[in-house]
C-alpha cells in the first residue's frame, strides 16, 4: 500500500509541476490509475471536464508512445500545440503535412510520448508499417471524442469500424516481454446504446466506466421557434445586441452557411468571423486567438470550433440552427459557462408544420438523403464481397467496399481479423435488416423530441443520457 501511495504521490506531482492544479478532480484520478494500472477505460465526461489530461498524464508518466485516435485536423493541431505550450513530447500527423513533416515525424516516434492520428491516417500502409516496428514501445491508445465511431463508423468514416483490431495485432508485431497496450475511449455524449456499441467495436477488456454527468445547473436552456428564415436572422440580431460584451457562440450547420451569416452580421456592424475546417491552419488560429482574447466577441462557427479549446468564460452558445442529434447539441451547449458562473444556450428551430420555412427539415433531409446513397450503394456490393479477403483488395475493386463492409461490421456479420483483414459470417438473406438499420434515424428523432419539449429541458436531457435518478431528483427539487 505504501508503494501505491508512494506511486500516486508521483503521479500528482508530475501533474502540478506540468498543469499547475492542487489535485486531479475525482473522475480524472479514476481514469488515470486505471490507464496506469493497465486496464482498458471509458469515460464519459462531461464537456469540459479535463478528458485530454486523463490520457496525457499516463503518457507522460508510462514509457512509450501513446496514439491518441482523433476526428478533426482542427482539434490533433490545437491539443498538440498546447501540449507544447507545456513542454511535452507531441505531434500530429494528417494530411495537410508536407512529405518532409511527415518523414520527420515518423522518424522521431521513439522520442515522442503522444502522437496524434486519425483512423484513417492510422490504417495507411506507410503510417502503420512504423508502428508495427518490434523496437517502437507503445503504452496507450486513446480514442478521443469516440462517439464519431457509432455517429460515422458505417457513413463518412468507415476507418473507425476496423480500430478494434489494431490493438491485437500492434501487440503480434512486438517482441513477448512488451507490455499490454492499455485502450481507453473518451466522450461527453454517450448513452446506453452508444455505450454499449462502443465497448463492442473497441474489443474493451474488462473496462473501467467512469460517467460523469453533463448536468449544469447554472446554464439556462432555451428554445425558440423561428416563423421565417428572416425571423431567424432578427432574433439573432436581438440576443446578440441583448448581450452586448458578452462572450459566446453561434453554430450553424455548414461552411456556406458560417460565411453568410457572418458577412450579415459584419454587414451590421459586428466585430465577427466565420470559423470552419475548410479555411486554412493560419486562418483558424487567428480566429481561435481573436476569439480568446475577446477580439471578437463571438465567431459563427460549425462543428469543428470548440473541439480542444476552452475559454470559460463564455456566457452564451446560440444554435442558429439545430443540430442533428442531442450528443452533438451536448457537446456544444457545453462551451457556455465553464466558469461555474451563468450562462445560456438558446436553439432557434422551424415551426413545427414547415409550412413557412422548412429549412430545418431540409437540412435534416439533406444529411440523412446523403448518408443513405452512400450506405445503399454500399448495400448493393454485397454480392460481390468475398466472404474473406483483404482490405485492400475488396477497396481496389469497389470504391465503396469500406461502407460495406462497415455497415456488415455492425450488423454483426463481420469480424475484422486484423484492421485489414475481414471475414464475413451469418449473411443469409440479412439485407432488409441491413436496410431497416440504414434507416433508423432515433437519434435524429431525439433531437426533434427535444425541441419540442414543454417541460424541463434539462431532465429530458438527463434521462436521454441515461441518468434517470438525477433526472427524477431533478423534477422532484422542481415541483
Amino acid at each position: 500500500m505504501s508503494e501505491i501511495c508512494r506511486e500516486w504521490t508521483e503521479v500528482q506531482q508530475t501533474f502540478q509541476k506540468i498543469w499547475g492544479y492542487d489535485d486531479l478532480r475525482p473522475s480524472q484520478r479514476e481514469v488515470v490509475a486505471s490507464l496506469l494500472r493497465g486496464q482498458d477505460s471509458l469515460a464519459i465526461m462531461a464537456t469540459g471536464g479535463g478528458k485530454s489530461i486523463c490520457f496525457q498524464l499516463p503518457a507522460i508518466i508510462n514509457e512509450g508512445l501513446t496514439l491518441v485516435i482523433s476526428p478533426l485536423l482542427a482539434l490533433m493541431e490545437d491539443q498538440v500545440r498546447d501540449c507544447k505550450s507545456r513542454n511535452l513530447s507531441a505531434a500530429c500527423l494528417h494530411s495537410n503535412l508536407s512529405q518532409i513533416e511527415r518523414r520527420e515525424v515518423l522518424r522521431n516516434l521513439p522520442n515522442t510520448s503522444l502522437l496524434y492520428i486519425s483512423p484513417e491516417t492510422l490504417l495507411s500502409q506507410p503510417v502503420w508499417e512504423k508502428l508495427s516496428d518490434r523496437q517502437l514501445k507503445i503504452s496507450g491508445l486513446m480514442l478521443d471524442e469516440a462517439h464519431c465511431l457509432v455517429q460515422w463508423g458505417d457513413s463518412f468514416r468507415p476507418s473507425y469500424r476496423r480500430l478494434g483490431a489494431v490493438r491485437s495485432a500492434l501487440m503480434a508485431q512486438k517482441p513477448d516481454h512488451h507490455p499490454h497496450i492499455a485502450l481507453a475511449a473518451f466522450t461527453a455524449t454517450a448513452d446506453r446504446d452508444t455505450t454499449s456499441e462502443l465497448q463492442a467495436c473497441l474489443q474493451l477488456e474488462n473496462p473501467q466506466i467512469i460517467r460523469t454527468s453533463p448536468y449544469r445547473p447554472h446554464l439556462s436552456l432555451q428554445v425558440a421557434i423561428a416563423w421565417t428564415h428572416a425571423g431567424r436572422k432578427s432574433r439573432t440580431l436581438k440576443f446578440i445586441r441583448d448581450r452586448k460584451g458578452q462572450s459566446g457562440l453561434i453554430y450553424v450547420r455548414s461552411r456556406r452557411d458560417a460565411e453568410m451569416l457572418a458577412t450579415w452580421l459584419q454587414n451590421n456592424s459586428f466585430k465577427t468571423a466565420a470559423y470552419h475546417a475548410g479555411l486554412p491552419p493560419q486562418e483558424r488560429r487567428h480566429i481561435e486567438q481573436q476569439w480568446l482574447t475577446n477580439q471578437y466577441p463571438f465567431v459563427i462557427c460549425t462543428s469543428a470550433f470548440g473541439l480542444g479549446i476552452n475559454k470559460p468564460d463564455t456566457r452564451w452558445v446560440l444554435h442558429f440552427h439545430p443540430p442533428l442529434t442531442l450528443s452533438e447539441y451536448i457537446q456544444e451547449i457545453g462551451r457556455a459557462g465553464r466558469d461555474g458562473k451563468p450562462a445560456e444556450a438558446l436553439m432557434l428551430v422551424s415551426e413545427p408544420t414547415g409550412l413557412l420555412d422548412d429549412s430545418d427539415r431540409q437540412r435534416v433531409n439533406f444529411f440523412l438523403q446523403q448518408q443513405q446513397k452512400i450506405q445503399q450503394q454500399a448495400l448493393a456490393l454485397l454480392p460481390k464481397l468475398p466472404r474473406q479477403g483483404t482490405f485492400a483488395e475488396v477497396a481496389k475493386l469497389h470504391p465503396d467496399a469500406a461502407i460495406a463492409l462497415g455497415l456488415l461490421h455492425r450488423a454483426g456479420h463481420l469480424t475484422w481479423k486484423t484492421p485489414f483483414v475481414y471475414e464475413i459470417h451469418g449473411l443469409h438473406n440479412q439485407q432488409q435488416k441491413l436496410k431497416q438499420q440504414m434507416g433508423d434515424q432515433s437519434k435524429i428523432a431525439q433531437m426533434q423530441a427535444y425541441s419540442r419539449v414543454k417541460g424541463d429541458r434539462w431532465a429530458f436531457l438527463l434521462d436521454n443520457f441515461g441518468f434517470e435518478e438525477e433526472s427524477k431528483l431533478l423534477l422532484k427539487s422542481r415541483s
